[in-house]
């Protein structure tokens, strides 16, 4: 039996937050680190008074107290009514915002990037990559959630696009506040599922926001285990801080893999892990014994990248990793790009016709087993 694995980072499926859709890089890259800055300091158990000052520069920055700014501002402090607050807003005079809580146990509400709905065109045509690359096993990169993944597969693949819909998809959510999750489309049983946190920090809350979701799926019997992950972006924030999340997260992925091989032989190690071949997060991983789809010799001398154009070494983003007894069944290894739009170097569905209506900048990766 011949089975086909796949792993796609779907840019997310319905709602995505609005700064992601900037053109303006910078501008997009200043609004994550400041969200990314806010929500640390929102996290403190007490607030000094220099982080108040902070939380206030950040908050008054980008309007987000301001709900009559609608959807200029890129991110809001939600504040469910009645609840403590975090801060007020005077009538008059400065500050345009004072804290008034002391410390994270002290307000109810959280900070909360705001969405806006992906056109109905790219959504589409996402469903046509998956329908075109017709996995057996699909890993889905950036997700919103549970429920979404759910919709997706039933009404859009399965509906407007008419493909054929997966009897079994899950997504568990991670830590992650801007809701790009990993999840799981199968057309075989689910049959057991474990979210690793990367590692927990002195105050006992995760390190990282992107959890290691551990699928253990029944082919013919047997179990095979597909370790889902979506490493630290090389895009936001400081390049050394993100060159060391990404080998730590790496470091621990590996020692998830080793113990998945005490329950089987048949292991998989796949996602956006943000980094090239001869990185050393990717390193560590090849080190371990795993071997990487888009070396084997079905794929040939085809663009090396997975993002883009996919021209450069460094646009290699995603990955499908096998254990050795899986990677000595490989039969064919494929890249998917018809849902980007590159029209100076690859033909993409006639569907696609900008950006805009792209049904991601990454490619979908597949590759066929024999098992």
């Amino acid at each position: 039996m011949t089975i086909r694995i796949a792993t796609f980072n779907a840019e997310n499926l319905f709602r995505r937050p609005t700064v992601f859709g900037l053109d303006d890089d910078e501008r997009r890259k200043e609004i994550l680190d400041d969200f990314q800055e806010l929500v640390g300091l929102l996290d403190k158990e007490i607030y000094q008074d220099s982080d108040k000052e902070r939380i206030t520069e950040l908050i008054v920055k980008h309007d987000a107290h301001n709900s009559g700014a609608g959807d200029r501002r890129p991110f809001f402090i939600n504040q469910p009514r009645g609840g403590a607050k975090l801060y007020t807003v005077p009538q008059s005079g400065s500050p345009a915002v004072k804290i008034v809580a002391k410390g994270r146990p002290k307000w109810s509400g959280w900070a909360e990037m705001l969405r806006d709905d992906i056109r109905w065109e790219a959504v589409e045509n996402t469903a046509r990559v998956i329908a075109e690359v017709n996995a057996d096993i699909l890993l889905t990169v950036e997700v919103e959630d549970r429920l979404t993944l759910d919709r997706f597969n039933t009404q859009v693949l399965g509906g407007a696009v008419g493909g054929t819909p997966y009897p079994f998809n899950l997504l568990v959510d991670g830590n992650d506040s801007r809701g790009i999750d990993v999840g799981i489309l199968s057309r075989f049983p689910i049959t057991s599922v474990r979210s690793h946190i990367f590692d927990v920090g002195a105050n006992g809350r995760p390190v990282f926001s992107r959890d290691c979701p551990e699928f253990e799926v029944e082919v013919a019997g047997e179990p095979l285990w597909i370790l889902g992950n979506h490493f630290k972006s090389k895009g936001f924030g400081r390049a050394s801080e993100n060159d060391k999340r990404r080998k730590a997260q790496a470091t621990r992925v590996r020692e998830i893999y080793e113990a998945a091989l005490a329950h089987s032989s048949r292991v998989v190690v796949a996602g956006d892990l943000n980094d090239s071949l001869a990185s050393p997060p990717i390193k560590l991983l090849l080190d371990a014994g795993l071997r990487e789809a888009m070396t084997h010799d079905s794929y040939g001398a085809q663009p090396p990248g997975t993002h883009g154009t996919g021209k450069r070494d460094e646009q290699k983003l995603d990955y499908l990793m096998f254990s050795p007894e899986l990677w000595d069944r490989v039969t064919h290894v494929g890249v998917e790009r018809r849902g980007i739009w590159a029209p100076r170097t690859f033909e993409s569905f006639t569907t696609v016709t900008s950006k805009v209506d792209q049904a991601s900048d990454h490619a979908a990766l597949f590759a066929d087993v024999d098992l």
